[in-house]
């Protein structure tokens, strides 16, 4: 065999052999990759349960900050676990003094001005701190969940939880979770820029020992106050269907409930806030919420839509009734939703 082919056949082997080793240097550091990706992602799972549990099952109190586009509004929250009853206390301290005390599922209004308590049922668990209703293995078909940063938040060291979406139909997040409680104490709603439009934040928070007193309503007795019931009853809205919902978002409630228009002019006496009957249809994919009001359209409205910070509002009328979809998702959601609404013949 000539010696130039001999040559030629030895450095094929030693190519070979380095192609080879670079091949599986290259598979065991994607491996690797991989394996660190799926320990980050079961990692940030944790978390997200953790901060649903830390909502619910631990007693704190703090004042936190809710910024939505030009707006900053202020608030109070105390909340105690009673045995395996929440008892919660919501202050608002902007503008009007308002309070809302709940026991569970119920919930009393106070309104100082006009010494009148609301009394009614919650419809909806995503308020702050407590956003999460889902497990959190179910948002990882919608969300692509991991582990962000490390900062601080209202003097406590907290991890932050990434949650990107998967399309165009629903907003980011990042969760600021204090990191011993799991209590989240920031919650930043991000546009597809991954720029913040919406954030809510603790600027004071104690964990563990809330002296009870603080849950009771701060105006003396109220016992002599106007009580309103708030009637909200399970409804079956069958008739109506919505083809048009961000993939994820499953109905969760269909209900009736009874509104009252704004008040009339302080000074016309012998004339109430008009009552009228409102159907409400809410979807979830879990994190956020849209919901769809539906009335007789009877009343003179302009058709339009509004944004402000991540929440949208779009009013159309659908025959001969008027319709109000609500929701934290983007414009372009809330478009498909209220064009797919359809009322089926009876």
């Amino acid at each position: 065999m000539p010696l130039m082919l001999i040559t030629n056949m030895r450095q094929t082997r030693v190519l070979l052999g380095v192609v080879l080793s670079l091949v599986m240097v290259l598979s065991a550091h994607a491996e690797s990759i991989d394996a660190a990706n799926a320990a980050d992602k079961q990692e940030a799972q944790a978390l997200l349960k953790k901060i649903q549990s830390a909502a619910q099952k631990l007693n704190y109190s703090g004042t936190f900050i809710y910024q939505q586009a030009n707006q900053i509004r202020t608030s109070r929250i105390t909340h105690v676990l009673e045995g395996r009853n929440e008892v919660e206390k919501l202050e608002i301290l902007d503008g009007q003094p308002r309070e809302y005390i709940r026991r569970n599922e119920d919930v009393t209004g106070y309104m100082p001005e006009t010494r009148t308590k609301i009394v009614e049922k919650r419809v909806t668990q995503d308020g702050f701190p407590a956003i999460l209703a889902a497990l959190p293995a179910d948002l990882t078909e919608y969300y692509n969940v991991k582990l962000g940063e490390t900062g601080r938040v209202a003097g406590f060291d907290c991890q932050a939880v990434l949650l990107e979406p998967r399309d165009n139909m629903r907003y980011g997040y990042k969760l600021w979770a204090e990191k011993i409680s799991g209590l989240l104490l920031r919650a930043q709603t991000l546009n597809g820029k991954n720029e913040i439009v919406e954030q809510i934040s603790f600027t004071q928070i104690n964990i563990g020992n809330i002296d009870r007193s603080h849950l009771k309503p701060s105006f003396g007795n109220t016992s002599s106050w106007h009580t309103e019931n708030s009637l909200i009853n399970p409804a079956n809205l069958n008739e109506w269907t919505v083809t048009g919902m961000p993939p994820g978002f499953k109905k969760v409630r269909e209900l009736k409930r009874m509104v009252a228009d704004a008040p009339p002019a302080k000074g016309a006496v012998g004339m109430a806030a008009m009552r009228r009957e409102v159907s409400q249809l809410i979807f979830s994919d879990g994190l956020v919420a849209i919901s769809i009001f539906i009335e007789p359209g009877s009343q003179s409205r302009t058709e339009g839509s509004l944004q402000q910070g991540a929440l949208n509002i779009v009013g159309k009328r659908q025959g001969d009734y008027w319709l109000t979809i609500v929701g934290d998702v983007p414009p372009a959601a809330m478009r498909q939703v209220a064009n797919s609404i359809e009322l089926k013949n009876k």
